[in-house]
């Protein structure tokens, strides 16, 4: 759990970043930015921390898998050790990003690397460093009312409401990488991958939110993608597979491994071969995922909207399966060679 209720800003640095493929140019400030007004200090902070009321959680790490090497893991360590050395870190920060903006995809736009006391983190109150990129300006109308003939201009700004990029590095955990959530909203694979990946080097934080998380995304990769090669199993099958994975994790509160087999699949040659692909998902993606583990409900709510209980007939009718897959017949009609389904249903609505 995160509160930033008691929450405040001690210092904001702001920098311009460029993309230095394409020729644009990194402008730094030469002091921390005067955020001493009360309205701009409110605007900031739903600005900064709106988007990270129930974040996922990272750690540093390395191409060797050393932190230790990891140069935000370095900045970040340095500032909670010297907070007055913000603005001096900020513009290595700056520095450092621009130097890998080197793909012409990578949008340029205004860096903040900002300060943070008294969040408190799992019961605890610690420091926080934000690190924020605002890549997308929009235009706004301004009326002007100072004279009885009103006039219009107009501006472009920074929308509050979206934080393009963002990452806030908790001063918890700094022996393991330090825990640390992030924001991207690019649609791109290749700029996200940019912001997490090649700039902050991230892996996951081991706890039961990533727990939760993988176990749900293997799962229904399996079914989706390896069952149909193994067994013969229809669509409606899959779907109710999936749904009776996601109300597992909705109905209890500590996943157990084998009971969750037992409960989802209910059959001991499906059992194995989930576990021969459960082995494999996790040495492909260089994941440890416990057998036992308290279930992450935010995760499980996160991850839910991905599993889709649609049947889709050609372009003519969606079936939504919810409930017992037992009510739903699958079938051949041989004189006019199409297949269909039949439906038992009580009542219409």
């Amino acid at each position: 759990m995160i509160d930033y209720t008691n929450c405040d800003i001690e210092r904001v640095s702001i920098h311009q970043l460029g993309n230095k493929t394409n020729g644009e140019e990194l402008r730094l400030s030469n002091n921390v930015t005067d955020t001493s007004d009360l309205r701009v200090e409110e605007l900031l902070f739903k600005f900064f921390l709106t988007p990270f009321a129930e974040p996922e959680f990272y750690i540093f790490s390395y191409t060797n898998g050393d932190f230790n090497l990891n140069p935000i893991y370095k900045f970040a360590c340095e500032v909670f050790e010297t907070p007055k050395s913000l603005h001096k870190v900020s513009v290595n920060i700056a520095k450092h990003l621009y130097e890998l903006s080197t793909h012409p995809q990578i949008k340029s736009g205004d860096l903040f690397v900002a300060y943070f006391t008294n969040v408190l983190i799992d019961g605890a109150t610690v420091d926080a460093l934000g690190i924020f990129k605002s890549e997308n300006r929009q235009s706004f109308l301004k009326l002007d009312t100072a004279d009885k003939d009103f006039s219009i201009e107009y501006d472009s700004g920074i929308n509050i409401d979206k934080l393009d990029k963002g990452c806030l590095i908790y001063n918890v955990a700094k022996d393991y990488g330090l825990k640390v959530a992030i924001i991207d909203r690019s649609n791109k694979a290749t700029e996200a991958q940019f912001w997490k990946e090649s700039f902050l080097q991230l892996s996951p934080y081991n706890d039961d939110f990533h727990h939760t998380k993988e176990v749900m995304l293997l799962t229904k990769s399996f079914v989706t993608n390896r069952l149909t090669n193994e067994f013969e199993i229809t669509k409606a099958d899959q779907i109710d597979l999936l749904n009776r994975s996601v109300d597992y994790f909705k109905s209890t509160d500590t996943f157990d491994k084998k009971e969750f087999e037992k409960s989802v699949f209910q059959n001991n040659e499906m059992i194995k071969s989930f576990r021969n692909f459960d082995k494999e998902y996790q040495d492909i993606n260089g994941i440890e995922i416990d057998e036992t583990f308290e279930v992450s409900q935010q995760a499980v709510k996160k991850q839910s909207r991905f599993f889709k209980s649609v049947l889709k007939l050609d372009k003519n009718f969606h079936v939504y399966i919810h409930g017992d897959k037992n009510l739903i017949e699958k079938g051949f009609d041989a004189k006019t060679g199409l297949n269909f389904y039949k439906i038992y249903f009580t009542e219409e609505r």
